[in-house]
């Protein structure tokens, strides 16, 4: 069977997502064109696209959304900024995408594929390497990080039933004395007008809440935070959760909404309120929230924190692959 490479643009990878013909798994948020474009736009000055669709009789049965440094190509995205990153592959036709791509690099002159942030099951660790030890390529996978996701049940109780007693009447005392310290409101917004708006918010509470976070928070990743929430924001995929106390903004949370999973990307507080438990309440809130809007995955994303596994995550290893083509 035939297959023909097409290189692309941001907007016809757009065109293809919005396509349902093609039958593509965009698998998390950190793979759709409007967040890899908006992350080269930032970080990709010093690269190559090698935005490739690869095509057969009937529709694209993939797509390589990489970056070429040298010899060498990368996922578009970055391990600090993109939990998730893959390929994008209709099932069924990974044996035949992955065949044609590894060809393909080795015409170019690629010799080196540098993978990050992949899950386990990743079409990178469920069939690329497969695919290239087969042809004799050398690869070399080794565990990256953790990211902690949770299964949510249908409602709240259930999952406060989830948590050990201990956390669960943790949580339960944290409600009850945040709610005795006044008027107290958690509201999201998703419209982009209304999160581009609050987004001084959201980041003055993130460098606020961490000095790690404030210094993680550059002036080019403040511009691309901005970015991103406004472009999710246009797709429907953002939820900025805000906790007030007596009117004032003491908690943030940045979450996207996509594949019936909520995944909450970063988050800040008001120092002046940790006594309150404000960072952890707007998490447990957001949960509450994600239920009642009947998710049914709220994922933690990368990073072993403590109170990620006090609300109930669990780990999913992250991993690392380098594939010698030969």
């Amino acid at each position: 069977m035939n297959y023909h490479l097409t290189p692309q643009s941001f907007d016809s990878l757009a065109s293809l997502w919005r396509d349902p013909r093609h039958n593509l798994d965009w698998s998390s948020v950190f793979i759709l064109p409007c967040w890899q474009e908006a992350w080269w736009q930032e970080f990709g000055d010093s690269a190559e696209q090698y935005l490739y669709a690869i095509k057969g009789p009937e529709s694209v049965i993939g797509v390589a959304p990489l970056l070429v440094r040298s010899n060498s190509a990368f996922f578009i995205g970055s391990a600090d900024v993109c939990d998730y990153m893959d390929f994008v592959v209709a099932p069924g036709s990974e044996r035949a995408f992955f065949t044609t791509l590894l060809d393909k690099l080795r015409q170019d002159g690629i010799r080196e594929l540098h993978l990050d942030s992949l899950r386990g099951d990743s079409t990178v660790l469920r069939s690329l390497i497969h695919v290239a030890r087969e042809q004799g390529s050398i690869v070399s996978c080794h565990q990256q990080d953790v990211s902690l996701d949770l299964d949510l049940p249908a409602v709240w109780e259930d999952y406060l039933g989830m948590l050990t007693p201990k956390q669960r009447r943790e949580i339960q005392r944290k409600l009850r004395r945040l709610d005795e310290a006044g008027t107290v409101e958690y509201n999201t917004i998703s419209t982009q007008e209304d999160v581009i708006a609050t987004m001084d918010v959201f980041l003055k509470l993130l460098r606020e809440s961490r000095k790690d976070k404030a210094a993680f928070m550059t002036d080019r990743m403040e511009s691309f935070f901005r970015s991103i929430a406004s472009v999710m924001s246009r797709a429907g995929l953002v939820q900025l959760g805000v906790l007030t106390v007596n009117r004032l903004p003491v908690a943030a949370v940045l979450c996207f909404d996509y594949n019936d999973t909520m995944y909450l990307y970063n988050s800040g507080y008001d120092p002046l309120h940790s006594y309150l438990s404000v960072g952890v309440l707007s998490k447990v809130l957001s949960i509450k929230n994600s239920i009642e809007e009947s998710r049914s995955t709220y994922d933690f994303l990368k990073g072993a924190e403590e109170y990620k596994y006090h609300l109930g995550g669990r780990e999913i290893p992250i991993y690392s692959c380098r594939i010698t083509i030969t």
